[in-house]
């Protein structure tokens, strides 16, 4: 029994000695060796002093390109297509006939209508005679002149159904594939083909509405396509006056030149549209810049230590970001090892 006792004894011990061995290792190893104001050692960080410069604000856009002109040739009128006067794919001047309907029906109802129109208009006049000699009343008179005024109207209804059987172009252009051969039996709800003016390509894009009173109508902007590294340029000649309320941005439509036809209705544009050059402006590299949940911030070095300071920005560039509001002219911003800093972290600055 009492080697029993004793065995638990020594246990308990060697237990209670273990414990405290460990407390001992842990308290040396979580830094009781360090130094006690490693925790008030300065950081190393990158750093600029903000100097004021003239900044060319330009905006940096996507738009699509559209053609000045485009309409889909459709026939007014249903019948078989006679014949067609045009290549595909190539180009049209205004007021040529594209293709011709069959008008053999309408023709023969013109003549009809024509012979009617003779009587009635021969009626009218002997009718007026009789009214001069008062052989008959006025009603009687008025009603052969209605007559003659309805035929008259029939007339022109089956001349105008005529002209419309020669389908013109309504503008110049190039005219794209047809879907129709000669004798095909075409309907107003026929596609033929889609005509377009190339010569002249409109570029539609929007800005945010904060750049709204800084986009005025004449104004030169340049753009891109994809597969070209040439810069074209376009004049902006109309704007939207409303705002999208669902987007919150102002759409803007420009003018470019396309005389040799390398660009292309449908295609997207880069667009660079110059805003008002700013003097004075503060202009910080972008890596500065944080993302926080009430907008961006910035840490400045402030008696060596970092102060969080909140920023308002506008256009940004690939390297750096115009600041409209936070800092001024003298402040040296950190740029380097923000993402490692807190508010009053002391810090040494290395200005590049």
């Amino acid at each position: 029994m009492k080697i029993k006792n004793l065995v638990y004894t020594l246990l308990v011990i060697g237990i209670i000695g273990f414990i405290g061995y460990r407390i001992k290792e842990n308290k040396s190893e979580g830094g009781g060796s360090k130094d006690p104001n490693a925790k008030d050692k300065p950081i190393k960080v990158g750093g600029i002093v903000v100097k004021s410069q003239t900044f060319d604000n330009n905006l940096s856009l996507s738009g699509s390109i559209e053609a000045n002109e485009q309409v889909e040739i459709r026939s007014e009128v249903s019948g078989i297509v006679e014949a067609l006067y045009f290549n595909e794919g190539s180009n049209v001047t205004k007021g040529q006939v594209l293709f011709k309907v069959n008008d053999i029906e309408l023709r023969a109802q013109l003549i009809q209508a024509q012979t009617k129109e003779g009587l009635a208009s021969e009626n009218e006049r002997r009718a007026k005679l009789l009214l001069q000699k008062e052989a008959i009343s006025q009603e009687e008179y008025d009603v052969a002149r209605a007559d003659y005024k309805s035929a008259q109207a029939q007339s022109q209804l089956i001349k105008a159904q005529i002209a419309k059987t020669s389908v013109r172009a309504p503008f110049s252009g190039k005219i794209g594939l047809r879907s129709i051969s000669p004798g095909t039996y075409i309907t107003p709800s026929i596609l033929v083909a889609k005509l377009v003016n190339i010569g002249k390509l409109k570029i539609t894009f929007s800005i945010p509405e904060k750049y709204a009173t800084q986009v005025k109508v004449n104004s030169v902007l340049s753009f891109k396509v994809a597969g070209s590294n040439e810069n074209y340029t376009a004049t902006i000649y109309a704007i939207e006056p409303e705002v999208e309320i669902a987007t919150r941005t102002l759409k803007v439509r420009a003018i470019a030149e396309n005389k040799d036809g390398k660009l292309l209705p449908g295609t997207f544009a880069d667009v660079e549209l110059p805003l008002d050059i700013i003097k004075d402006a503060i202009v910080i590299p972008t890596e500065a810049i944080i993302p926080v949940q009430n907008g961006k911030k910035v840490f400045v070095s402030s008696n060596g230590m970092a102060k969080e300071v909140m920023v308002e920005t506008a256009t940004r560039t690939d390297a750096t970001i115009l600041v409209l509001s936070g800092l001024k002219a003298g402040d040296t911003v950190v740029t380097n090892g923000v993402m490692s800093l807190k508010n009053e972290t002391p810090i040494i600055v290395k200005i590049k």
